[in-house]
């Protein structure tokens, strides 16, 4: 997989080198290319930004160095072999981002991403864009940042892990919380390692038992207690079939109840004559 960073702050992106990004950079399953923005801006301050029409606080980020960037950029990853480009837009406005679009992001050979600065890039960019390739306009959460290089690292981290080979056990994010299909979209439970105590504090006898059959059911309960305290919704949009008998006992001592549809719901707490 091949990435493209557009940027005003390169150095923002140096965790890239890091960890598991890094190990795949290193190996060649990952080429990732930083690119100054200010390069692409020709007059004496390097101005990428300007005031927004319609007035109104803060600055826009301008097209012309936005558009020079991307054709470059773009001819540029075409001349070295790239191909099927996709452009992700991290942005408060987009679409969330989630484990299953970080799957779909994974998929694809090559992404370019546009962290904006200030109030954002001037529409037209996008829009321009999107009449050549595929955009993903995408948020990593309800909140807003100074700027869009956190969501690069976050995104990259999520979708880096999924490559084939990054992860030393191939199997290791397929019971990932939210990963598509695991656990019915759950929260994973607890883990516990080496020693056995810490602090007066054990681990649950289950998990020394040898037991597969026993700790996969335990691991399942706790997947289920965990989100039904942190992400209750996340049960309320289960299917129905995506519980089975012994899911249904747990989430009955939990205080759910299956609807009319099936799907469970938190039964209100009862009222103490």
């Amino acid at each position: 997989m091949r990435l493209d960073v557009v940027t005003l702050f390169p150095e923002y992106l140096e965790p890239l080198h890091l960890s598991l990004v890094g190990k795949a950079r290193a190996r060649g399953q990952l080429g990732v290319h930083v690119h100054d923005l200010r390069q692409w801006a020709y007059d004496k301050h390097h101005t990428v930004d300007d005031t927004p029409y319609g007035g109104g606080p803060g600055m826009v980020m301008k097209t012309e160095p936005w558009g020079e960037a991307l054709d470059e950029v773009i001819a540029t990853g075409y001349e070295h072999g790239a191909a099927e480009p996709v452009l992700v837009v991290p942005t408060p406005s987009g679409r969330p981002f989630t484990q299953e679009l970080a799957v779909a992001l994974s998929a694809r050979p090559w992404l370019i991403f546009t962290p904006a600065r200030y109030e954002g890039i001037d529409r037209r960019v996008t829009e321009e864009y999107a009449a050549r390739l595929p955009v993903c306009e995408v948020s990593i959460g309800d909140y807003v940042l100074a700027g869009g290089e956190a969501a690069v690292l976050v995104i990259t981290e999520a979708v880096a892990r999924l490559l084939p080979g990054v992860l030393g056990n191939a199997e290791s994010h397929r019971d990932d919380s939210f990963a598509p299909g695991a656990m019915a979209n759950l929260l994973e439970g607890p883990v516990y390692t080496k020693p056995p105590e810490w602090r007066g504090r054990g681990i649950p006898e289950v998990l020394l038992s040898g037991h597969h059959g026993r700790i996969a059911r335990w691991r399942r309960d706790e997947a289920l207690r965990r989100t039904a305290v942190h992400r209750p919704e996340l049960i309320e949009r289960c299917e129905a079939t995506a519980f089975d008998k012994k899911d249904r006992e747990t989430l009955s001592i939990l205080g759910w109840a299956p609807g009319p549809d099936g799907r469970f719901w938190l039964r209100p707490p009862a009222v103490e004559e």
